[in-house]
């Protein structure tokens, strides 16, 4: 007892705020240094679990706030030989920072080049991810997917704090707040801090009135007895209408309903959440009724140490009943139930006799607790809520997606090896023998393949937008194969994506700026703000739109003011600096020369043929990128809008190389045809080649919500429809910057490979 006490004492110290602050600022200034170290020599070692890069420009607001708090302690708290060392330290610390963040990066910004920008923005990124983890949550929680405090509260006897979320439903997709419905509360209900991705994706996680003691049964207990009126009856008859499911969280576990397989053994297929009721016919009546799950039969599974002999959480199961309890007398907070008593071992084993929801009727709210040895360890007991049954067919799509890449790959190697290489020789050979005939195909248009295209700036714009997707996909997908982006850490995706998204504006507006200086322009500064709003603006209005329908159904899914000022602030504040510093570096770069010559006179495009329309060959080129990607395309929407865990990361990361593999062959393979054809105009063609998979995503999305949903309200149908076109908005920006590239970087090859002048 005496070593655990001291390592309880141990732990409780390091969680104390004054060690903790301090060890972070320690942190903080550490990799500060190592990133600027990497950026200066412009290399990166990748070394396992050094991946803690930070860019100190965007810890200033963090370092600020910190050192308010601590000037408040000071004016408030008795000052100390101690907390005096403390704020000296606090203030060297932030000396260094100062000069970490500010003048060694002045230093270097102007000859940056792409490699030292991604470790600056992969620097930034993880500079926010480990502040707001250390700082709000610890690094226990983040890594492990656990606080820090339940190392040692496993104790026998030990309390265990049940925490509330919100009630969902895939009939509505509107979450709302616990205590929205007048269930049962604790005395002061305490709101839980929530990242940015948990108040995104609607999560109010709240403290409970259920008492848990660790390895302490209880059978029956007595929440609360509540008399419903006819509003709060109509309340619960909806949602139970609407078939919304009850979200609790265990040690940060949550709460399921196992559901045994009928045909086949293994595991029980695992349900988040408990139903809040059910409607149906009732004995003799005809009428449908409505009934309450008033009572919870909890499981608690623990997996406990034989050497220590404490226990840790690793499952939390719960069985629903409707039961209409009764008494006897007055009601007391002292009254033994008939229906299910403790001391007469008699519990709820079924809901043959339900509660009905009516006005006037008393409801009676009661739990019971169960634990259960399990021999699923600790680090493994995420495993049975991601377990996957359906891997054949991840894998049958993966072979699929492949089978399209190598003929695709053919189709490439033969333009490339057999036409292009003979024509190239061929046409070199006879003109250095003076035997040069006429001229046919794509070699006629090298005057004019290279001359800027209509609305070019816009093309940049989207060039540069296209640019940030691709580092914010390749880098948030990254991670989540390593395995930081676990479902434990709740709202770490939408986090890492945002984010990542705001930090990637470098990229775009360097990639702009530098597409924008090829076409001879000169209003770097334009460019940079077109590239910093467009994009994010029209994103932003339809979200605006739809957080107002949200805002209108009282969901908790609404974002609040004080999130939507921080979004702003990420876009106003980080973002748009980000573009400008991107598109000055792109600028100040030499801009990219052209292979051949372009004549100030356009030549004039023959009369092409019917399969060489623009609309049918962009069309075309739309298909088999969406191909490899519509299987997963499924799973991922079943996980978004069917409210189930995706951790198929491996299997997406593999999705994602050959979407872009397809993206940029099928534009090459059509690309090299339209120039055959005597077609210059490839600019916005390629662009919209592969982009038009999106259309496919939409047209696929509007066929997934009329067969799989069951959505039937209006203001749902219109969220649904909303963040969808918001995706494929993106997916068209994401693969139409891949297939541009891909053929911006195929006729710069071939054109260079002839002798022209």
């Amino acid at each position: 007892m005496a070593s655990e006490d001291i390592s309880t004492g141990i732990l409780s110290e390091i969680q104390s705020d004054t060690v903790r602050k301090t060890a972070l600022l320690g942190i903080v200034l550490c990799m500060l240094a190592a990133t600027t170290l990497f950026t200066c020599t412009h290399s990166l070692k990748q070394q396992p679990g050094y991946l803690l890069l930070i860019n100190g420009a965007q810890i200033w607001p963090f370092i600020l706030n910190m050192w308010t708090k601590t000037f408040k302690n000071a004016l408030t708290a008795k000052m100390t030989w101690v907390t005096t060392l403390y704020l000296l330290v606090e203030l060297g610390l932030l000396g260094l920072l100062s000069w970490f963040a500010i003048i060694l990066p002045l230093h270097f910004l102007e000859t940056a080049g792409p490699w030292c920008l991604l470790v600056i923005v992969i620097g930034i990124f993880l500079a926010q991810v480990t502040v707001l983890l250390i700082e709000d949550r610890g690094v226990g929680e983040f890594f492990m997917g656990v606080s820090l405090s339940c190392l040692y509260e496993t104790r026998q006897g030990a309390p265990l704090n049940v925490k509330v979320n919100k009630l969902t439903s895939i009939r509505t997709q509107l979450p709302y707040s616990y205590y929205s419905l007048p269930f049962c509360h604790p005395k002061t209900v305490v709101d839980s801090r929530e990242n940015l991705g948990e108040v995104l994706r609607g999560d109010r996680i709240e403290n409970s009135p259920f008492v848990f003691k660790m390895r302490e049964p209880q059978m029956c207990s007595v929440l609360c007895r509540v008399t419903l009126d006819a509003k709060v009856a109509k309340q619960f008859k909806e949602k139970i209408e609407d078939e919304y499911r009850v979200n609790m969280i265990l040690d940060n576990l949550p709460l399921v309903v196992p559901i045994p397989r009928l045909q086949e053994e293994g595991p029980p297929v695992y349900q988040l959440g408990y139903h809040l009721g059910l409607k149906g016919q009732y004995s003799s009546s005809k009428d449908v009724k409505y009934f309450i799950n008033n009572h919870l039969s909890f499981t608690v599974k623990f997996h406990k140490d034989q050497v220590t002999e404490t226990a840790r959480i690793v499952g939390f199961e719960v069985t629903p009943y409707s039961v209409k309890h009764e008494y006897e007398g007055k009601w007391s907070d002292d009254a033994r139930l008939t229906t299910c008593d403790p001391h007469t071992k008699r519990t709820v084993t079924s809901s043959d006799s339900p509660q009905e929801v009516e006005d006037k009727q008393e409801v009676i709210f009661t739990y019971d607790v169960a634990f259960q040895e399990s021999e699923v360890k600790w680090a493994s007991r995420w495993d049975t809520y991601l377990l996957m049954t359906d891997d054949q067919i991840h894998w049958f799509s993966i072979v699929n997606s492949l089978m399209i890449v190598l003929f695709l790959s053919g189709m490439v190697a033969m333009i490339m090896l057999r036409t292009l290489y003979r024509d190239i020789s061929k046409y070199n050979e006879l003109e250095t023998q003076e035997e040069a005939q006429e001229e046919t195909g794509w070699k006629l248009v090298h005057s004019d393949v290279f001359r800027p295209p209509i609305n070019s700036d816009l093309l940049c714009v989207y060039v540069g937008t296209g640019v940030q997707f691709l580092g914010m996909i390749l880098i948030t997908t990254i991670f989540a194969v390593l395995g930081f982006l676990s479902p434990s850490n709740r709202g770490g995706l939408m986090t890492a994506m945002l984010l990542l998204w705001v930090f990637m504006g470098i990229f775009a507006g360097y990639a702009a700026a530098r597409l924008y200086k090829m076409f001879k322009g000169t209003e770097w500064k334009r460019i940079a703000l077109r590239t910093a709003f467009f994009f994010p603006a029209a994103v932003f209005g339809v979200f605006f739109v739809l957080n107002a329908l949200i805002w209108g159904q009282k969901s908790s899914g609404a974002v609040p003011f004080g999130t939507m000022f921080a979004l702003v602030f990420l876009w106003f504040g980080i973002s748009v600096p980000l573009v400008f510093v991107g598109s000055y570096v792109g600028f100040k770069k030499p801009a990219i020369e052209d292979p051949v010559k372009t004549n100030k006179i356009p030549r004039q495009i023959p009369e092409q043929a019917w399969y060489m329309n623009p609309m049918f060959s962009i069309l075309i080129g739309g298909i088999l990128p969406f191909g490899a990607v519509f299987i997963e395309l499924f799973f991922i929407l079943t996980s978004i809008w069917m409210n189930q865990y995706y951790y198929i990361f491996g299997f997406l990361f593999i999705v994602f190389i050959i979407l872009v593999v397809t993206c940029a062959e099928i534009t090459v393979v059509l690309c090299y045809f339209q120039l055959c054809s005597e077609d210059y105009l490839w600019w916005w063609r390629s662009y919209l080649t592969s982009g038009s998979s999106a259309l496919y995503l939409f047209l696929y999305a509007t066929f997934y919500f009329f067969t799989k949903l069951d959505i039937t309200k209006p203001v749902s149908g219109a969220l649904y429809f909303g963040y969808m076109l918001i995706a494929s908005y993106a997916f068209f920006v994401l693969t139409g910057t891949i297939g541009f590239y891909a053929c911006f970087w195929f006729t710069r090859l071939i054109y260079s490979s002839v002798k022209i002048d």
